[in-house]
């Protein structure tokens, strides 16, 4: 989801229109309209501001949430399954698959400090 989709949703379930979040945030309503439907980006500050008024982080806005990070970094379709069964696990085995996931990496610098 982009940050224009992200924006938008936000402010929809905060039940504001684009002029009342605009006012909120000390922004004309077109901009807000600029960044919903143009694909403009605010500056920092304007961020942070939206993000309060909208009760989420800026990071949320222009990223999205930790799971569409992963999704738009990571690209093992199959890896990215196991990682959200590995989620609902206890924490128990979370941390067996955790302490196994180190040990492999930990491995693997080993090999390449070696060659």
């Amino acid at each position: 989801m982009s940050f224009a989709k992200r924006l938008k949703k936000a402010r929809i379930e905060k039940g504001l229109s684009q002029s009342e979040l605009g006012e909120q945030v000390g922004i004309h309503y077109t901009q807000v309209g600029r960044y919903e439907n143009k694909g403009a980006h605010p500056s920092a500050d304007v961020m942070a501001k939206l993000a309060n008024v909208l009760g989420v982080t800026s990071d949320y806005l222009m990223n999205g949430t930790t799971e569409e990070m992963a999704e738009s970094i990571l690209t093992d379709k199959e890896l990215i399954n196991q990682f959200k069964a590995i989620e609902k696990m206890n924490e128990n085995d979370k941390n067996v698959v955790k302490t196994l996931i180190d040990a492999f990496i930990t491995k693997s610098k080993i090999k390449l400090l070696a060659l």
